[in-house]
């Protein structure tokens, strides 16, 4: 991350648009709020992937949401447009219209958080496998310049997570989405955040799935519970594993077996941003009040050879 952050910040010098590829079902979420100040208020292509996973609906509110910001555009891509390149390129040239030509080409920075599918998409767009791809995070390591154009180069980095995410609600969907390592969540509370929000907000997809009735009714707990009775998630004595059903539900959520799912809405966001702000602040001032305490006390204690001690 250290050193993806310096690569950045040398590279951004000398870049005319930034485009951050970000997961349109989950577009607060997967923005990195570390980007703004590392790329200085460069012009930014806000690009929602895998637009065929999300709710079209949410995906339009994003869209207008990212748009109506300073500098930004956004647009939406998936695996299965043909050209996207050319989407990107016209997008990018509308926010830097001096550039173009092989006198100044058009120098465009590609960032993302891991596993959001920029290598996959950076494949298609030059039509060759240009970096290597997998489906788990972390996989691109260096800095690569590819030319899309004569006059149109992009330079890719690898993906980068910010060091503490504040909003505990996006590191769930995180979790959720595969931009985090297995190793660093729970799957069954990440299953059970994501079954809570999908009971609130899409339990006719749920029952699709699952052959179920009654799920807007449901605990989060109880279709936990269901799924794994209803996918044969058992242990000895017909008891239920929790951990194997939480596997399943998360599963079916990435590969968009239940259905177009986005886990926020612009609103949303905002308001659980608000709240990790806040509480983020109120941890913050009574960190420094132990630092402060710890300083205080440690004045207070003389020294050894202010006691005559050797």
């Amino acid at each position: 991350m250290h050193l993806t952050q310096k690569a950045i910040a040398e590279r951004i010098k000398n870049i005319d648009v930034v485009i951050e590829l970000l997961d349109a079902r989950l577009p607060g979420s997967s923005a990195n709020p570390m980007l703004a100040e590392l790329t200085q208020a460069k012009p930014t292509l806000k690009v929602l992937n895998k637009q065929d996973l999300a709710d079209p609906l949410r995906t339009a509110e994003w869209l207008a949401h990212f748009n109506a910001q300073p500098g930004t555009s956004a647009i939406a891509l998936d695996a299965s447009m043909t050209a996207p390149a050319k989407a990107l390129a016209k997008a990018c040239r509308e926010l830097a219209p001096n550039r173009g030509g092989m006198v100044k080409p058009m120098r465009v920075l590609i960032c993302g958080i891991p596993n959001v599918g920029k290598s996959t998409l950076i494949n298609t767009l030059v039509g060759k496998r240009a970096t290597k791809t997998g489906d788990e995070a972390g996989v691109t390591k260096l800095e690569q310049r590819i030319s899309l154009a004569d006059d149109f180069y992009l330079y890719d980095t690898p993906g980068m997570l910010w060091p503490r995410i504040i909003v505990a609600k996006s590191g769930y969907n995180l979790a959720a989405s595969g931009a985090v390592g297995r190793n660093a969540f729970d799957e069954q509370e990440v299953a059970l955040e994501l079954l809570d929000y999908l009971i609130a907000h899409y339990p006719q997809l749920l029952e699709a799935r699952f052959k179920f009735e009654g799920v807007a009714t449901m605990t989060d707990e109880q279709l936990l519970e269901a799924i794994g009775r209803k996918r044969g998630a058992l242990r000895g004595g017909q008891q239920i594993d929790l951990q194997k059903a939480a596997e399943i539900a998360i599963y079916d959520f990435r590969a968009s077996v239940m259905g177009r799912i986005t886990l926020e809405t612009p609103e949303e966001f905002a308001q659980w941003l608000s709240a990790g702000q806040m509480l983020d602040a109120e941890r913050q001032v009574k960190k420094d009040a132990i630092e402060l305490d710890r300083k205080i006390r440690f004045k207070k204690i003389p020294r050894p050879d202010q006691r005559g001690e050797r």
